[in-house]
């Protein structure tokens, strides 16, 4: 609160104040009152003047530079009544009443909002448990009856069950942390049970894949690595390049710090002004459009996902050429396995 500003703001009180005196000092001369009468009696009433502005402007200038530091570093905004000590002075006390029943208000439609939402996504987690039975149900029975059904029904089945497990892990990744479970899990196993997932597809579109030096432990929770790597591998049997032996190869390397594991394929690659935005939510880039394939929210939600359990993952890429995502394990002493499980030390 700048006194500049509260003096300006003050003009009209001002000019009533020195009218006053003007016409105080007109009817002491009109009685003849003595010089040093006069002297005195402006000194008293200039000086009890200023010390009524200035004790006026500290007790409002520690309440409203309170009011604007609280406002510029809260995030929710509506909240700063509840950082403000009540003031002493009557507009305060307005202010003050008025922003509290204000940020009442606020928060009972953010908690009404809040509840709704959190309602509405467990009906659709619900929803997509519920749908995902017909849809298992009618991947087996294609499976069991290939033969018989046409190709294009099979992929475009496989495609609606993608889409229900994307729905249900975005659903999930804004509270993951009540979901997912820490435990020591086997790479090679998680990458297998992967692998057999996708094993139609790979075979159909002659994908050779590799699995290299997987065989080691690391800490995260096995159902969402595996729908991470799941993203993974679809975006490379997607991207694939025509006319080219294709191929995906899985290779873990292991230090004191921590576990990279790469997932490597010789597709059509990511263009360099895509490698930075791939993580974006709905950004689908270059290759998205022109296939007209991508939803531009896998990535997004393996990017979620893997920030929620504490990895790291990044993609490196040549266009034409290949792309190589890796996931990067932290290891942690802070923790402790016992037959499997992690818990705090």
């Amino acid at each position: 609160m700048k006194i500049s500003r509260y003096i300006f703001d003050k003009w009209l009180t001002l000019i009533i104040y020195l009218v006053s005196y003007f016409i105080i000092l007109g009817m002491a001369v009109a009685f003849k009152v003595t010089g040093n009468l006069i002297v005195a009696v402006s000194a008293v009433y200039f000086l009890m003047g200023i010390s009524c502005l200035l004790t006026d402007y500290i007790r409002k200038k520690s309440f409203y530079d309170e009011f604007i530091n609280n406002t510029e570093l809260l995030d929710k905004k509506y909240l700063v009544p509840e950082t403000l000590r009540k003031p002493d002075f009557y507009e305060g006390e307005i202010i003050y009443q008025n922003l509290y029943e204000i940020s009442k208000s606020m928060t009972e439609r953010v908690s009404d909002y809040s509840q709704s939402i959190n309602d509405f996504k467990e009906y659709i987690e619900m929803w997509i448990h519920e749908v995902k039975l017909p849809i298992s149900s009618l991947v087996l029975m294609c499976h069991n009856n290939k033969d018989n059904v046409d190709e294009k029904y099979i992929r475009q089945i496989k495609r609606l069950d993608n889409y229900a497990d994307q729905v249900l892990y975005y659903i999930r990744s804004n509270y993951a942390e009540n979901d997912y479970l820490l435990k020591e899990i086997e790479l090679d196993k998680v990458i297998g049970s992967v692998l057999i997932k996708n094993k139609d597809d790979l075979l159909e579109n002659k994908i050779n894949v590799s699995v290299e030096e997987c065989n080691t432990s690391v800490i995260s929770d096995g159902k969402w690595i595996e729908f991470i790597l799941n993203q993974i591998v679809n975006n490379s049997i997607k991207y694939k390049r025509d006319n080219t032996k294709s191929v995906i190869i899985f290779t873990a390397e292991e230090n004191k710090k921590q576990v990279k594991l790469s997932i490597y394929d010789n597709g059509i690659g990511i263009p360099q002004k895509d490698l930075t935005r791939v993580f974006n939510k709905a950004y689908t880039g270059e290759n998205g459009r022109k296939g007209a394939k991508s939803t531009g929210i896998g990535l997004y939600i393996v990017k979620k996902l893997c920030d929620k359990l504490g990895h790291t993952i990044d993609i490196e890429s040549a266009p034409n050429q290949w792309t190589r995502v890796n996931i990067y394990f932290g290891k942690n002493d802070f923790y402790k396995i016992n037959d499997g499980n992690v818990t705090k030390m």
